[in-house]
């Protein structure tokens, strides 16, 4: 089973459940806006993803940060994503464990959904 880590309100979010939806592909959705991320799973994400893939430099969130808010190092990071969830790239789609995508790409999505 899949799980969709995201923000329900996300156009890139609404893209990718709809393909996913249209592809038959069963999932879980954790709306971090609702839910909230800890600390330990962010870490767990560290293990196979840096920090700078993880956040999402392109976003509102992280443009209407002060500079000085901005995270320079992992654990800063991890705050950040705990304290201001939007800040993650999104979708984040996790099997077992193993984040299998971060963003939205149709034909990224066929390779990897491709059973």
């Amino acid at each position: 089973m899949y799980t969709l880590y995201a923000i329900s309100n996300c156009d890139t979010v609404k893209k990718a459940r709809a393909w996913l939806a249209e592809h038959g592909v069963e999932y879980q959705f954790h709306d971090y806006k609702k839910q909230g991320i800890d600390r330990k799973t962010i870490e767990h994400w560290l293990t196979q993803k840096s920090w700078e893939e993880l956040v999402n430099r392109a976003g509102m969130t992280w443009k209407q940060l002060p500079e000085t808010q901005k995270p320079t190092n992992s654990e800063e990071a991890i705050t950040l994503m705990i304290e201001k969830p939007s800040v993650i790239r999104r979708p984040l789609i996790e099997a077992n464990g193993q984040i299998v995508a971060l963003g939205f790409k149709a034909d990224a999505y066929t390779e990897t959904f491709s059973n």
